[in-house]
């Protein structure tokens, strides 16, 4: 179940609202790519703007329209220990497969502070847990040493690592062990990560291409290592044109041009630059994904 590519998947709006049909379009569209999973209520999803009302329905429809076949991450993360907890027997009992988890942002809490807040939402809700650290979003960052410790306790499986260092991914599997799941968290550092023992990635790029990413993964994991590498570079233009502006600003815009949701972003995001939007149009005409 932990092993792959799954997308970060966006959430679409319509009118202000959570566009439910729309969502379940995409999800039919990740599925038929062959894409090993979803993870709703991610960044890429605009967590952070979503009412809670909205993010229990998000997670609903996801579990729902997947159906059992592909698992479901949902995301449960908050600074609050408490909130988190909430969102994460929700997604339990809404039937996800697992809840991905942030470390708590603005806090700041120390090392034994994170520790402590993914032990009480593991003692409490008895559910998979796969963390998720990204410091750049959250300025913490939770060390391999403090990865390893957590990884000790029951139904914490996994981390999403988006640190981009490979220093950092490699200590944390060295010191968590095999057993334990760590998924990339950065589009670029897929293929290294998986070469120094990552089990997948949590993905944004999928969310407009799932079934290359998912073919590199299996490439990889079949042994096939240059097939791997040329979906690799193949991506990587791609991968640089999703972060010409804040996610999930590019990778809702592409999937507007690509007529797959409409383009309404939640402020404080808001529409990409003509400038940045000719850059963008121009790496997805070259990838043949809009004419």
């Amino acid at each position: 179940m932990f092993k792959g590519a799954f997308t970060a998947i966006v959430t679409p709006f319509k009118n202000g609202s959570f566009d439910e049909e729309g969502y379940r379009k995409l999800i039919e569209f990740q599925i038929s790519e062959g894409i090993n999973g979803i993870v709703p209520c991610g960044t890429t999803g605009e967590s952070a703007t979503l009412s809670f009302e909205e993010h229990t329905k998000v997670v609903e429809a996801a579990v729902s329209q997947a159906n059992k076949r592909v698992p479901i991450f949902a995301g449960t993360g908050s600074n609050n220990t408490k909130e988190a907890i909430e969102l994460t027997l929700h997604a339990k009992k809404a039937g996800a497969d697992a809840a991905l988890i942030i470390t708590p942002y603005y806090n700041k809490p120390t090392q034994e502070g994170l520790y402590q807040h993914f032990k009480k939402l593991a003692e409490e809700t008895k559910f998979p847990i796969i963390m998720y650290n990204v410091p750049g979003r959250t300025s913490v960052n939770m060390l391999p040493d403090t990865v390893a410790r957590c990884a000790e306790i029951p139904y914490i499986v996994g981390i999403k690592e988006a640190t981009g260092s490979l220093q950092q991914i490699s200590k944390v599997i060295e010191l968590a062990g095999d057993h334990f799941c760590l998924l990339s968290g950065d589009d670029f550092t897929v293929l290294p990560t998986l070469a120094v023992g990552g089990k997948g990635v949590i993905s944004v790029v999928s969310n407009i291409v799932p079934k290359d990413m998912a073919l590199l993964c299996k490439a990889f994991f079949d042994g096939n290592i240059n097939e791997a590498k040329r979906i690799h570079y193949k991506l990587n233009k791609l991968n640089e044109a999703m972060f010409f502006e804040t996610n999930p600003i590019p990778v809702k815009t592409s999937l507007t041009l690509m007529g797959k949701i409409g383009g309404e972003v939640r402020l404080p995001l808001c529409q990409m630059s003509e400038a940045n939007l000719s850059k963008l149009k121009n790496v997805l005409k070259n990838y043949s994904l809009i004419n």
